[in-house]
């Protein structure tokens, strides 16, 4: 794991990459990479690389980057991990052609296999990453970012050239780079948590959309290739027993956790106690000659909205007899790490997840851990969320033959009772404007609530513009692909496309890169992605249990009772809080930020407080918090 930052100056300009400005580029990420540093810039100062480097796969010296192939004129920068790199590296010294100059390091992997097969090589990778790859013979700058975008890849083209990074506050120590909130992506911002890709929260700055590759030549022109969609990799799986399917499904999670093992230092397992964690644990267990290191994270004292589950943690661990390790949080945890938050998150992932997050890789961290593994991405390919329940159940309501009429006057009658705010308006009207019911795993206001939030003028200026307008595209491709057009496999299928990559992921790079930890995420393996959407819809909701065909696959590795148990998720007494220091803390800093801005209603924002709407005011401090380090 490594932060890269790079230019790309176009033939037009006369501008020059100099080593200070893209030292300090690559420097401002010293947590993505503390063990060594790197910089290759052209005898023409038409392109730069910079490197970040954080050892995990071959430590020597020679595997440092940037990294060229034999005759120079291939240049790479890369972020994340090539779990197959032994595989493909074999491939190449059989055909030959090829000198290598390091013992076994997957970065020279991918610079002889660019050599050898192009821009198809990506094709081999089983693994997450973010490439910046220079084509000298060619003249061509690659940005690729890994199939689900569990890695980020920021860019900003400007003044005759295109700057980019892992972290957006590489870019801003451009001084040319423009500082102004997107305001498009802030409307956005407020329905999804975060900003869908290829938008950013900083006006002129995009960032990379999962399986993605952009090709930039120096004369400016620029193309943009979705080259994996999992639709186009999926064998329907409809002839299968669920015992087929639970066994492959098994075997196919036993290899992604076994490759991500792949690492000369220390790897471990966040463990909450849950299905995925507790599975991850046991498979990792399995072959190790120690025990696995697993980290867990509660609160001190009781909360109605969060009951700690760290006994089901220690019970997983005495499982498979693992070196346990968990800590204990409280508000003040909290209130301490929120400047820290803001300033790694670079734009809003408006989750308070990040703050547990950050905290159990710190925790890994001074305990030994180098590398972890997390259990994203589960419950989004096989059905595990209570509120997915809900929302499949509304659906199929939805598309059951009632005239858009009756709709309408449905809506009609919340208006005159005055519930025109609440998500069942909301849902009630995507269905009677053809729409579907689920916009994503994590909604924070509807359409109607933003129009109370927003100042006047941004009411005025997206008068027309719903969040739809974000998500159109993904369905789009979601109804000329997918194999079976279910609403569970639309859930599933916007979740990889906008939640996961964007916010969920992002949590996890952030917050984990802050302690200068790798995660990586077996659940979120492509080929196991595949095969998870390879399964009939009516599979996984057999008998309406949530999970259900992934329990089935994981009952006898880990305790029924842990399989069995309800689910309650990583979470924050966030609720609580709000009623002492943290509003007082928030109220503070939002009525000051409305004071000084012209983004939102100061009484919208003062009702929403009043009403005690924890988590949604949450969504605006992190925003406030943000531009105040960011933007003022």
């Amino acid at each position: 794991m490594c932060g890269i930052v790079g230019t790309l100056v176009f033939e037009q300009s006369s501008f020059r990459v100099q080593a200070d400005g893209l030292t300090q580029m690559r420097d401002v990420m010293v947590h993505r990479g503390p063990d060594g540093a790197g910089l290759w810039i052209s005898e023409d100062g038409k392109i730069g690389l910079g490197h970040r480097r954080l050892s995990i796969i071959d430590l020597s010296t020679a595997a440092t980057q940037p990294m060229g192939n034999e005759d120079g004129a291939i240049q790479l920068v890369f972020n994340g991990e090539i779990y197959n790199h032994a595989e493909i590296r074999a491939e190449l010294e059989q055909l030959g052609g090829h000198r290598w100059q390091t013992d076994h390091s997957d970065t020279e992997v991918i610079v002889h296999a660019f050599e050898e097969w192009g821009i198809d090589c990506i094709d081999k990778f089983r693994g997450m990453f973010a490439i910046a790859l220079w084509d000298n013979r060619n003249r061509e700058l690659w940005l690729i970012r890994d199939r689900v975008g569990i890695k980020p890849l920021y860019y900003s083209i400007h003044h005759g050239r295109i700057t980019f990074a892992s972290e957006i506050k590489a870019l801003l120590q451009d001084p040319d780079q423009h500082r102004a909130v997107n305001e498009e992506a802030f409307y956005h911002y407020l329905s999804f948590l975060t900003t869908p890709a290829p938008h950013t929260l900083f006006d002129g700055i995009k960032k990379l959309p999962g399986g993605t590759w952009l090709r930039i030549r120096e004369d400016g022109e620029i193309k943009e290739h979705r080259y994996w969609d999992v639709w186009e990799h999926t064998e329907p799986l409809t002839q299968a027993s669920d015992a087929e399917i639970a066994e492959q499904l098994l075997a196919e999670l036993r290899t992604a956790v076994q490759l991500r093992k792949v690492s000369d230092v220390p790897v471990g397992v966040f463990l909450s106690g849950g299905i995925d964690s507790s599975a991850n644990a046991a498979l990792f267990s399995e072959g190790n000659g120690k025990p696995v290191k697993t980290f867990s994270i509660g609160y001190e004292g009781e909360y109605q909205s969060y009951q700690n589950e760290l006994h089901y943690a220690k019970q997983m661990a005495d499982t498979v007899g693992a070196d346990y390790h968990e800590k204990l949080l409280n508000i003040d945890d909290l209130l301490d790490f929120l400047p820290q938050m803001v300033r790694l998150q670079d734009e809003p992932i408006a989750d308070p997840v990040c703050v547990p997050v950050y905290y159990v890789s710190k925790l890994a961290r001074e305990n030994g851990a180098v590398v972890c593994q997390v259990g994203e991405g589960s419950d989004e390919l096989f059905w595990g969320y209570s509120t997915w329940k809900t929302a499949l159940q509304l659906q199929q309501y939805d598309n059951l033959p009632i005239p858009r009429s009756l709709k309408h006057l449905g809506l009609a009658g919340l208006r005159w009772l005055g519930k025109d705010q609440d998500f069942r308006y909301e849902k009630l009207r995507r269905g009677a404007v053809g729409q579907p019911i689920f916009w994503g795993g994590a909604e924070a206001f509807t359409e109607q609530q933003k129009q109370l939030l927003l100042s006047s003028r941004l009411r005025s200026k997206y008068n027309h513009l719903t969040s739809w307008d974000a998500l159109q595209p993904i369905y789009q491709r979601f109804e000329e692909k997918a194999w079976e057009k279910s609403p569970l496999n639309w859930m599933s299928y916007i979740d990889l496309n906008l939640r996961l990559p964007e916010l969920l992921l992002m949590r996890v790079d952030k917050m984990s890169m802050g302690v200068s930890l790798e995660g990586r995420v077996p659940f979120l393996d492509h080929k196991f992605i595949e095969l998870a959407m390879s399964i009939p819809s009516a599979v996984k909701t057999r008998d309406g249990t949530l999970k259900h065909i992934l329990k089935k696959s994981v009952r006898g590795l880990i305790p029924d009772e842990l399989i069995d148990r309800k689910k309650q998720g990583f979470g924050v007494p966030v609720y609580e809080w709000f009623f002492g220091r943290l509003g007082d803390r928030t109220r503070e800093e939002l009525t000051t930020f409305c004071e000084t801005t012209d983004f939102l209603d100061p009484a919208g924002v003062s009702s929403l407080m009043d009403q005690g709407c924890g988590p949604q005011v949450w969504y605006l401090l992190n925003f406030a918090l943000w531009w105040r380090e960011y933007i003022q």
